[in-house]
């Protein structure tokens, strides 16, 4: 008999270095703002209020910290010596791009934090945890030894959860998490079809790839991720991302797709093979049908669906159907808003449409999907969570006078190599770790 279960969403806070670097080669949003001036200080509130309202229509909301940044370990790793501020003013006068790099807040689009397999679905009826290596991206890469010990920290008690580090830090074994994995399911608690979607095939020069861009994740990560979280034949499908679709600026499968529950809402570029995909779905899913809400490029172009991101969207489950938290570009762009007003009208699962304000978050390449992982969790595996990160009233007022104190409303490209910003940082963070008591997880505090 299935346990009863939720699907916690753990949104990452926006970190004191939010800045506009164009550091995602083909991420459209992130190059088109390219050293635009940024507000780190709305864009953390943005966030929080984001997790706020969720909260108080009783999703369960948890919070992941940002990372410190610039990461003064990488750059001495890199042969920049000195005291910190002359690790700084070299990184700063010599290598920009590089201090660029290593000052980042990326960490807050935690749906590329881990890739996670709930209980239900898992041999040893444990929740599993696997960083993503974020190969592709130099300034990605360094993120998952501290959102490891983040993670662990928060879900800490080994009779019910499963910790595994990140995969080789090759392309090979290119892995992007949860952006590339969606859970298909009856009930939460129910054994679920866990969609892995690729973007190529590592091992195999001659399978279609994309031209333009790159492909970050691929089949045999996947399939290393699904043997570690012990999951069968029966559970897992894997799907090759559309190379157009990639070429397009879709590098993550969550810019063109988004599941919950029974239902998978996709445009008709998501997948190589969709008819393939679909049936496999189908085949492995018990106790529902699968609810395909497929969107036609007639309906919504696809480079309409990649600048609204439509799909980079949350689908939630309401008492009168499913919800789609939108960002607000969503209804900028005539296309996407007529089609929302028609998805909402006609007999499908998705009922209603909210729109969130995550600009500061959109301008740099991700939407309400992009900050958030998605963890399903039985009642006695909830109990078993470190509950300091869970949003309350009394946290988010917390969280939102933090904000207030320590973070910058400007930041440049000029200010990443200013000491007084890392020092900033660093008083932040560990006043943060304070917060959600989660211990000591920055290299500074180690």
């Amino acid at each position: 008999m299935a346990r009863h279960a939720v699907e916690a969403n753990f949104d990452g806070l926006v970190g004191p270095t939010h800045n506009y670097a164009g550091l995602s080669w083909g991420n459209v949003a992130s190059k088109s703002n390219v050293h635009a001036v940024s507000n780190p200080k709305e864009a953390a509130l943005q966030g929080l209020a984001k997790m706020k309202r969720l909260a108080d229509r009783g999703y369960v909301q948890g919070v992941l910290p940002p990372h410190e940044r610039p990461h003064l370990p990488t750059l001495r790793a890199l042969g920049f010596e000195g005291t910190d501020e002359q690790v700084l003013r070299a990184a700063a006068e010599n290598h920009p791009s590089i201090l660029a790099a290593v000052s980042s807040a990326s960490t807050m689009w935690t749906a590329n934090a881990a890739t996670v397999s709930p209980s239900a679905d898992t041999a040893d009826h444990r929740v599993h945890f696997t960083p993503a290596n974020l190969s592709a991206k130099f300034h990605r890469s360094i993120e998952h030894r501290v959102t490891g010990r983040a993670l662990k920290a928060m879900f800490a008690d080994d009779a019910y959860f499963a910790h595994h580090p990140a995969l080789p830090s090759v392309s090979q074994f290119g892995d992007e998490g949860a952006a590339n994995h969606t859970r298909l399911c009856n009930g939460y608690g129910d054994p679920g079809v866990e969609l892995f979607v690729y973007g190529q095939v590592a091992f195999n020069e001659q399978a279609p790839a994309p031209k333009r861009y790159p492909a970050r994740q691929t089949l045999e990560a996947s399939q290393a991720i699904a043997r570690l979280h012990g999951l069968t034949d029966r559970n897992a499908v894997f799907a090759q991302q559309n190379p157009d679709a990639i070429d397009a600026g879709v590098f993550h499968n969550d810019v063109i797709a988004v599941g919950n529950g029974n239902t998978l809402f996709y445009h008709e570029m998501a997948f190589l093979d969709e008819g393939r995909v679909l049936a496999d779905i189908r085949s492995r899913l018990t106790g529902a049908e699968l609810e395909a809400v497929r969107v036609s490029r007639d309906q919504v172009p696809l480079e309409d669906a990649v600048a609204s991101y439509l799909f980079n969207s949350q689908l939630l489950n309401t008492p009168d159907g499913m919800m789609l938290a939108v960002p607000g570009e969503c209804r900028e762009i005539d296309s996407v808003s007529r089609y929302l007003d028609d998805l909402v009208s006609g007999p499908g699962p998705i009922t209603s449409v909210e729109v969130f304000d995550v600009k500061q978050s959109m301008r740099n390449g991700g939407g309400p999907a992009c900050l958030r992982l998605r963890v399903v969790l039985n009642d006695d595996e909830l109990n078993a969570m470190h509950p300091g990160v869970l949003m309350t009233d009394a946290l988010y007022q917390r969280l939102t006078t933090w904000v207030e104190a320590h973070y910058r409303d400007q930041l440049s490209q000029e200010d990443l190599g200013d000491p007084m910003l890392l020092e900033e940082v660093r008083k932040a963070l560990d006043e943060l770790s304070g917060i959600l008591g989660l211990g000591s997880i920055y290299d500074f505090q180690l």
